[in-house]
């Protein structure tokens, strides 16, 4: 990544509800084309900063940067060109139930562009095919899988072609074979689109197939603990609470 430039910078970040702080003064970058985790066990703060990376939470200070752009800084005329830039693909889906699978990925095209209903139609059946569900287009989410659900709000995510896509524990509430097959797919747009995804996880064998770079978050610092490949920090790190983590041992450290 060291020839790319962060498209997402997060300075001096802090999140707190009242006095309740959860995530305490980081920074990082994430890079252009990157396949970026962010990790760590339970309640250490892994959706909340996605959520304020995404504008719906503002930081108790510091900035997020969102190609070059302050998210919470912006006016409403730059916040919808910083929304453009940014897809996000929720844990439950997120889909309306009384809408077929073609309604639900057009709804951006409909709310946020000019385009003509055949042209939506036409640029939602594509990104449909994209993430392989053509031939469902019809089928009310009630109809579809789990696994299935999850590339419909994919395929939503990336409708307007956005620069960024954020998904909030992909795998979680699928079987391994579709947790696998998710996986594929995400590194299968990531080659072909050049997109960058900030995946939000603690599932290690999607963390172990899918990143270029993690940072693991810890409830107990409330910082982040660790940065790099996970491999590299399963093997390699001195940090025991690292250590425990990626080789899933029982919670011994005190």
């Amino acid at each position: 990544m060291e020839n790319k430039k962060p498209i997402i910078k997060v300075e001096n970040f802090t999140a707190a509800f009242g006095e309740n702080v959860v995530i305490d003064n980081i920074s990082f970058d994430i890079y252009e084309g990157e396949r970026f985790i962010v990790l760590g066990g339970s309640g250490c703060g892994k959706s909340v900063l996605m959520k304020h990376m995404i504008g719906l939470y503002k930081p108790a200070s510091g900035r997020i940067l969102i190609d070059g752009d302050d998210i919470h800084a912006a006016d409403e005329e730059k916040m919808l060109e910083i929304l453009k830039k940014i897809g996000v693909a929720y844990q439950s889906g997120a889909l309306f139930g009384s809408m077929t699978v073609l309604e639900n990925v057009m709804l951006p095209l409909e709310e946020f562009t000019d385009l003509s209903s055949e042209f939506a139609e036409e640029v939602a059946r594509m990104k449909i095919n994209l993430v392989g569900l053509s031939g469902s287009e019809s089928k009310l989410p009630a109809e579809i899988s789990g696994g299935m659900k999850k590339r419909v709000a994919v395929a939503r995510a990336m409708v307007l072609d956005p620069k960024i896509l954020f998904f909030d524990e992909p795998g979680a509430g699928l079987d391994p074979i579709t947790s696998v097959e998710l996986d594929e797919l995400i590194l299968n747009l990531s080659q072909n689109l050049n997109i960058t995804f900030v995946v939000v996880t603690h599932e290690l064998m999607s963390i172990y197939k899918i990143a270029n770079r993690v940072i693991m978050l810890d409830k107990r610092v409330k910082k982040i603990v660790a940065e790099g490949d996970p491999i590299d920090l399963r093997d390699n790190s001195d940090n025991p609470w690292v250590k425990q983590f990626f080789n899933r041992e029982s919670d011994t450290i005190s």
